[in-house]
């Protein structure tokens, strides 16, 4: 279990979590858009960095893109592809997540 469906609203502040790798754990979050929560490693395209300037905040003013603090490589929420900045055509790393019964989950 990550969080309650309640935590992460549409454009709003994100819930960071961490999954284990072979390397340790790492940072990872989830956000809601358009209804739907997608979840994706916490680390930036273009030089890995976090993408949040506060812990939870990865959406822009507008609540519709994920934004890199570090650089403004700007991300799509539903796919995770930078559409504009430095790393543009790359993608975020992806988790698989699901949500049911008002829980989000890790699959």
């Amino acid at each position: 279990m990550i969080c309650a469906s309640v935590d992460v609203t549409d454009g709003g502040k994100g819930v960071r979590f961490e999954i284990p790798t072979e390397s340790g754990l790492r940072p990872a979050f989830v956000v809601r858009h358009g209804g739907r929560v997608y979840g994706y490693v916490n680390r930036c395209a273009h030089i890995g960095v976090e993408l949040d300037w506060q812990p939870g905040e990865f959406f822009d003013d507008s609540g519709l893109y994920l934004v890199c603090a570090t650089h403004g490589a700007t991300y799509l929420p539903e796919s995770g592809e930078c559409i504009a900045g430095p790393c543009r055509g790359a993608r975020l790393t992806r988790l698989d997540i699901l949500e049911q019964d008002g829980v989000v989950y890790l699959r």
